[in-house]
C-alpha cells in the first residue's frame, strides 16, 4: 500500500489491536426514516466518541454530523433501489469518488449481491469503483448483502467474501455465521461483521463475541446500536468486546451498568 492507503486503512482497522468498532447508520438510503434514526443527529452524535468509524451517506453526512467532529468517514457509495422494489439490492454508483474526496471520507462502502440473477451488475460496478478509489488511495469495503431468498451460511458467505476480496476489496462486511472461521481463513482480506436486524442486547454481544473469537477484525454495526434502550450504553460493551477482549457476559454487564448509569456520564 502507498502511505495514503496505509493512513486511510489504519483509520478503519486501528492498527493496535487490528480491530474496529464501525456504526452503520446508512439504512435511509433505502430504508427512509428507519426507526432509531427518524431524528438522525439526536441518535448519533453522541454516540461518536465510542465509534472508529462512521458509515453514512453523504446527505447524512453534510446534514447531521457536525464538521469539527473527527471520527473518519466510510461513505455510502452504491445504491438506487428502495425496501418497496422487489429488486432490493440491484444496486449502481450513487456518489463518486471525487465526492468522496470532497468530504474527506477514508472508506468506500459498496454492496454486492453474490447469487442473485443481477449479480453481474452489482459486481461491475463494484469494480468501476475499486479501480478508481485506488487511484486516489481510497480504500473498498465490500458489502455482501444477502437476499431474500438467500441462506446465510459458511458455504455462501466465504464464497461471496473471497470474491470480493479477489476483485480488490480492502475489507469485506458480512454475516456472521456458524463455521464463521472458515469464512475468515479462506478471505484475503479482513473480514467485519454486520449486525443485522435488531434482536436482544444480550445475543448481539454474544454473537461479536463469537465473531471476534472466530477471527473477524470487527463489527460494522447498526440496529443493534441505534434501536438499542441505551445505545450509548450498548456501543460501549460492544467497543469493550472488540478492544478491550471483554467476554460477552462481561460486556452485557458492562452494558446494564451503563444503562443504569444513563445520565451520569
Amino acid at each position: 500500500m502507498d502511505w495514503g492507503m496505509k493512513n486511510r486503512f489504519n483509520k478503519i482497522i486501528r492498527p493496535k489491536d487490528g480491530r474496529t468498532v464501525m456504526l452503520a447508520v446508512d439504512h435511509g438510503y433505502f430504508l427512509g426514516p428507519t426507526t432509531g434514526l427518524e431524528r438522525f443527529a439526536d441518535t448519533v452524535v453522541p454516540l461518536l466518541p465510542y465509534a472508529d468509524t462512521l458509515m453514512l451517506t453523504r446527505g447524512a453526512l453534510r446534514n447531521y454530523i457536525p464538521p469539527e467532529s473527527d471520527v473518519p468517514i466510510v461513505l455510502r457509495v452504491s445504491g438506487g433501489t428502495s425496501i418497496l422494489n422487489k429488486n432490493l439490492l440491484h444496486e449502481g454508483i450513487i456518489t463518486s469518488v471525487e465526492e468522496a474526496i470532497r468530504l474527506n471520507a477514508v472508506g468506500l462502502a459498496f454492496s454486492i449481491l453474490v447469487g442473485a440473477e443481477f449479480e453481474r451488475d452489482t459486481i461491475l460496478n463494484f469494480t468501476k469503483v475499486i479501480d478508481e478509489a485506488e487511484r486516489y488511495g481510497i480504500p473498498v469495503i465490500a458489502v455482501t448483502a444477502v437476499g431474500r431468498d438467500m441462506v446465510k451460511d459458511a458455504k455462501y458467505l466465504s464464497l461471496a467474501t473471497r470474491m470480493a476480496g479477489e476483485l480488490g476489496a480492502r475489507i469485506v462486511k458480512t454475516y456472521f455465521c456458524e463455521n464463521f472461521e472458515r469464512v475468515v481463513e479462506t478471505s484475503p482480506v479482513p473480514v467485519v461483521i454486520a449486525g443485522g436486524k435488531k434482536i436482544p442486547e444480550k445475543d448481539a454481544l454474544e454473537m461479536t463475541y463469537n465473531a471476534i473469537q472466530a477471527g473477524a477484525a470487527g463489527v460494522d454495526m447498526g440496529r443493534n446500536i441505534f434501536q438499542s434502550e441505551n445505545p450509548v450504553a450498548m456501543i460501549k460493551a460492544v467497543r469493550a468486546v472488540v478492544h478491550e477482549n471483554y467476554t460477552a457476559k462481561e460486556a452485557y454487564e458492562l452494558f446494564l451498568a451503563e444503562k443504569k448509569g444513563e445520565g451520569k456520564n
